[in-house]
């Protein structure tokens, strides 16, 4: 069965807790908010208020900044959701791409390289301090010193790990050692910090998933696959809608609507083309835009049909 999630953003509180409300209604499994400090509200915030008018939907940041969230301090947020939630918490991790962020907390954004060894050093030591093992790491990239979580403890054993992603070494590290692989389907990021080049054709894809795979062979239950949606629009007319999108990344309207990055057509096409990523590419997630909680709202309920 496909599983839906909803990332938004609060722009005022009462709007904020209705869609919490909304969204629990409607049948997406998780609310995301997005964590970009400076130029969005407080993911974890947020979440906590979300958790005090819903009761079933899971609540996570996607994906937090490794970049400027510092382990211990995350650990701590996350566990502390999961507790004011009764267990609801999901914790996602990105690498950071937008410059301006690093540099408000006194960083200059590294390299790829250095930005995935960060990276994936905050994952290792947030997963570690959540199960309740004492953290020290003394790296170029990352120190922590006799760290330990010891309150609030997560209500649940093991939180749910995203690690989002489109870079080839966090792939098959993602391959390994996440619970869900966040796919972004996102490249190079552009000069404006936030804008990035995509990798949605089919060679792309299969190179992604294949990083993935390689991480995770051996494991007895291989990560979850999870789309990030950029676009979601119900429509009779799926190829105008879509054009405008193609030709700005370079896609024909055909390759584009095949990759699981996009969700438009009717309500049909789009249930079929989610039973056609799950054959094609094996995604089984999907998170998506909160313009998209209306539209796919009839949709969600013929998924759980």
């Amino acid at each position: 069965m496909a599983i839906f999630s909803l990332q938004a953003v609060p722009s005022d509180g009462p709007g904020w807790l209705d869609l919490a409300r909304r969204a629990e209604a409607a049948g997406f499994d998780t609310l995301f908010t997005a964590d970009h400090p400076g130029s969005a509200a407080s993911p974890f915030v947020s979440l906590a208020a979300a958790a005090a008018v819903t009761s079933t939907i899971g609540l996570g940041s996607y994906v937090s900044n490794a970049g400027v969230r510092e382990p211990m301090l995350l650990a701590s947020d996350v566990a502390s959701l999961d507790l004011l939630s009764g267990g609801r918490a999901r914790f996602g991790l990105g690498a950071g791409h937008t410059p301006a962020e690093w540099r408000a907390v006194g960083r200059e954004r590294p390299d790829v390289a250095g930005r995935v060894r960060r990276c994936l050093a905050v994952a290792e030591a947030v997963r570690a301090l959540l199960d309740g093992e004492e953290v020290t790491v003394d790296s170029p990239d990352l120190v922590l010193r006799g760290a330990r979580l010891e309150a609030p403890r997560p209500v649940q054993r093991r939180i749910p790990f995203t690690l989002g992603t489109a870079n080839s070494a966090m792939l098959r590290w993602a391959g390994a050692h996440a619970d869900v692989v966040g796919l972004s389907g996102l490249g190079r990021t552009l000069p404006d910090g936030h804008r990035h080049d995509v990798r949605w054709r089919e060679a792309d894809i299969e190179a992604q998933l294949a990083c993935v795979a390689a991480g995770a062979e051996g494991r007895a239950e291989p990560p979850v696959l999870e789309s990030l949606v950029q676009h979601v629009v119900v429509t009779d007319d799926a190829e105008a809608a879509a054009a405008p999108t193609a030709e700005r990344i370079g896609l024909s309207v055909a390759e584009l609507l095949a990759t699981p990055f996009v969700l438009i057509g009717t309500e049909d096409e789009i249930v079929a083309a989610v039973a056609a990523h799950r054959r094609r590419w094996g995604v089984t997630r999907f998170v998506v835009r909160e313009d998209a909680l209306d539209p796919l709202t009839p949709v969600l309920a013929r998924l759980a049909a």
